[in-house]
């Protein structure tokens, strides 16, 4: 038994750095590939080139960071006291799992479609049954996954952290929408993203920055 001790130890010593490291490099990641964004109209979908691809790829980077992160935290599990605290870490996880397949599926898609049909690209025309079963989730579960979070996270002491997360979520979630609702030439889808992207980012540092302690937070 005192031979499993130290192993342990190293073990959720790493998973502490690694929940820490990915938490401050993933949320910046995100946001810089959201800053970056070119327009979203087709038109300048395929002026921009590979350069649309590549912001998304920067995100993708970004949110995969974020899930090794929330993995990380899981695999903790000191500072989980209740089922529900498992489920909402669960909740952003998915949610942040989903959003990461959207935007390969965005950053993918409609490059090609751009160079075809510019005129149907981010349009409710191009939204076929595939498309659709990764958009709808995602759209759903990546802002309630963190408001479900932040509700933990405020109970364990965090709660700054967990409201940024959430605000974040929510308001970059909106700037998605407009391209549905008002059209991607829409002025505030990226004044949306990039504030919603800059509040995310935040709360990923502040929760990298406790990560160190997280296994002390009851």
């Amino acid at each position: 038994m005192t031979e499993t001790l130290p192993h342990s130890g190293a073990t959720r010593r790493q998973l502490r750095t690694t929940a820490r490291l990915t938490a401050l490099i993933g949320g910046p990641v995100f946001w810089l590939g959201t800053l970056l964004h070119p327009a979203r109209d087709g038109w300048s979908i395929a002026a921009a080139g590979e350069r649309y691809g590549l912001t998304h790829d920067i995100q993708a980077a970004g949110l995969l960071l974020q899930v090794v992160c929330l993995a990380s935290v899981i695999a903790l599990g000191n500072q989980i006291t209740r089922r529900r605290d498992l489920s909402a870490w669960y909740g952003a996880l998915v949610g942040t799992l989903l959003w990461f397949a959207l935007i390969i599926f965005d950053g993918s898609h409609n490059p090609v479609r751009a160079e075809y049909h510019p005129s149907v690209v981010h349009q409710a025309s191009d939204l076929d049954t595939p498309a659709a079963l990764i958009v709808f989730p995602a759209l759903l579960v990546f802002p309630l996954g963190y408001v479900w979070l932040a509700r933990t996270l405020g109970r364990h002491g965090l709660r700054l952290a967990g409201l940024l997360l959430a605000v974040g979520a929510v308001a970059y979630t909106l700037g998605g929408l407009f391209i549905f609702t008002s059209g991607p030439g829409f002025g505030l889808i990226q004044i949306f993203e990039v504030a919603g992207a800059t509040l995310y980012a935040i709360g990923y540092i502040l929760l990298g920055r406790a990560a160190t302690d997280l296994h002390q937070v009851r």
